[in-house]
């Protein structure tokens, strides 16, 4: 899409001439001061915790923990704050605290002097062949790697330097030169030297959000970096490239198998690519009318379940944070006034942009862009993602989110099959989503982690066998249907399960939600369906009750409930507390149908 323009529209003909000012210096005390109390108020509190904080040391058995024990938080901890206080000084500063110049100071020199701007889980490059962490504990200063956290490291440092680059200089020249010699290395020269970062898509193909997320900032630092005209347009145009090959594997309906909360940094960051260049070229390059531009763009709406629920499916938060702002604009700039409503609705607080990861950029937008009226909320419709093979049916205070897709997905959990039933605001048979990254979430040991196994989604157990990982695990014959949706599942488990046939059928309508199973077996064995539940649940004769619910039990089922314990922080901050496991289970002669009807 992007390189196909370019050949007719190349970017030595439509950039502007630079230096390119995308937010207001500290200079401009009239902008600062007029982004109004609330605003005001919030870089305000921000500072107020950060600046009795020195900026900590990032130590090298804190980049060690990773390989000595799978820790990640061992380094992040020291990493993202120190991006975090910068980021809040630089704010404080440009609203008039004049005292956090020194910390600004402190905080680019700090970050200049680390030997490396990437994570210590992406110490390593990520291709067949490359060196194992292992063999690689410690980054090679010398061999600049560049994977999400580098490429925000330099949008951040960019954005410092445009921001405050006047006080810097009066201070010392050597600052602004020092972050000059530490993007072109780190990030610019090995952007355009190096083929051999996967995310560029010159080896792998199988892309995922790392694309537009890195590229997205990278070519802002570009931008800010003060490069000639023809260097520049190279750049983007190389940029443009990847891109392309990352649009090449998104679906066409826009769906994002890393689930809603990975939108902020897929297509969130398509969005901030796309507002670059029309910044940079006046507005003549220009892609919000492209049909799959808009499914991307359109895709949390079209999965959001209300009062801060999403559809959770892979290693997403069932209450994911999402950028109100970059939904707003994409709304705004598409003409949908619907989704940039929605956008307004979701916008929060400036300094929650840094509370995920540091997106300083994002933080200034929401500062000065503008809100919407919210406006009264469109009844949303319901959804069907053919590609993704995701379904949303919502009847009354029901919502019923059901998938087909495969087992080796992005972010992948073995759940084909699986589903989530919401009543009354609240997810009630749940997706327990993700939790803190380790070691094992991105290895070998990935489906040793309970979230991601099947045993702990809304599956069945055949035989005892869970399903299996990998692309070829996948449903057949998925079918939309008026009020649902239905998929063999056979194909998700592995042979020995003896199911030659698994039709799983859902269907919602005001009445409640049928959930039917018919499986075709090579023989006797049994099954056990599981359902997770968030409430705990009251197993009777032929029922159980959970919430404002009951399920309807099949004839000569066994049911049991059993306490998960949720330890997990990140999952804490979605379920506190506990879920429950209830485990349903039917001996069979061969060929297995159960029905569970779920009903007020």
């Amino acid at each position: 899409m992007f390189s196909e323009y370019l050949r007719e529209h190349p970017f030595m003909q439509t950039l502007k001439a630079g230096p390119y000012v995308f937010f207001p210096p500290a200079g401009d005390r009239d902008a600062w001061r007029g982004l109004g109390e609330e605003a005001t108020g919030g870089i305000e509190a921000l500072w107020a915790g950060f600046r009795d904080k020195p900026y900590p040391v990032r130590l090298a058995t804190g980049f060690l923990a990773y390989v000595r024990n799978g820790s990640r938080k061992a380094d992040g901890e020291s990493y993202f704050f120190r991006r975090r206080k910068l980021c809040a000084a630089v704010a404080a500063y440009c609203a008039g605290h004049e005292e956090a110049l020194d910390e600004i100071i402190d905080g680019v020199w700090a970050i200049s002097e680390e030997t490396s701007w990437v994570i210590s889980a992406h110490n390593v490059n990520p291709i067949p062949g490359a060196p194992k962490p292992s063999e690689y504990p410690l980054p090679d200063g010398d061999r600049p790697y560049i994977d999400l956290f580098s490429a925000q490291t330099g949008m951040i440092l960019s954005l410092t330097e445009s921001l405050c680059g006047e006080a810097l200089d009066a201070v010392t020249p050597m600052l602004r030169q020092r972050i000059h010699r530490e993007l072109d290395k780190r990030i610019l020269t090995p952007f355009m030297e190096d083929d051999t970062f996967w995310w560029m898509g010159f080896i792998r193909k199988d892309l995922c959000n790392w694309t537009p997320w890195i590229v997205s900032n990278v070519m802002l630092t570009a931008c800010l970096r003060g490069m000639g005209r023809e260097a520049l347009s190279g750049l983007l145009t190389r940029a443009c490239g990847m891109l392309d090959r990352w649009l090449d594997v998104v679906p066409e309906d826009g769906g994002c198998d890393e689930g809603a909360g990975y939108w902020n940094m897929a297509g969130g960051a398509l969005a901030d690519c796309l507002e670059l260049f029309e910044t940079v070229t006046g507005g003549i390059m220009t892609f919000w009318h492209v049909e799959k531009v808009h499914n991307i763009l359109l895709f949390p709406a079209r999965v959001e379940l209300g009062g801060g629920w999403f559809v959770n499916f892979a290693d997403c938060d069932a209450r994911p944070y999402i950028s109100g702002e970059r939904i707003q604009y994409a709304g705004e700039r598409m003409g949908d006034q619907s989704l940039a409503a929605m956008g307004a609705r979701l916008r929060g607080e400036a300094g929650k942009q840094l509370s995920d990861v540091p997106h300083f950029s994002r933080m200034l937008k929401e500062l000065f862009r503008p809100r919407a009226q919210a406006g009264e909320k469109k009844a949303p419709e319901d959804t069907w993602l053919p590609d993704l093979q995701v379904r949303v049916v919502r009847r009354g205070e029901m919502i019923l989110a059901a998938k087909g897709g495969h087992n080796g997905e992005s972010h992948n959990h073995n759940d084909v099959g699986s589903f989530i039933l919401c009543e009354g605001g609240e997810p009630q048979i749940v997706d327990a989503g993700n939790m803190t990254y380790t070691a094992k979430t991105f290895s070998s040991e990935r489906y040793t982690l309970w979230n991601t196994r099947s045993a702990y989604h809304n599956v069945p157990l055949i035989r005892g066998q869970e399903q299996r990982p990998g692309a070829e695990y996948a449903a057949r014959d998925t079918e939309y249907l008026p009020d649902g949706l239905r998929l063999d599942m056979a194909g998700a488990y592995d042979p020995s399960c003896g199911a030659k046939r698994w039709t799983r059928t859902l269907e919602l309508n005001e009445a409640g939600l049928t959930v039917r199973d018919e499986g075709d077996m090579n023989g006797p064995g049994e099954v056990t369906w599981v359902f997770m539940l968030r409430h705990e649940p009251a197993v009777r004769e032929g029922t159980v009750e959970f919430g404002r619910l009951r399920m309807a039990l099949p004839d000569g089922a066994r049911a049991l409930a059993e306490e998960v314990q949720v330890t997990d922080e990140r999952m804490a901050a979605t379920f506190p507390g506990s879920l429950w496991r209830l485990k349903v289970t039917m001996e069979d002669g061969g060929a297995p149908t159960a029905e569970f009807k779920i009903t007020y």
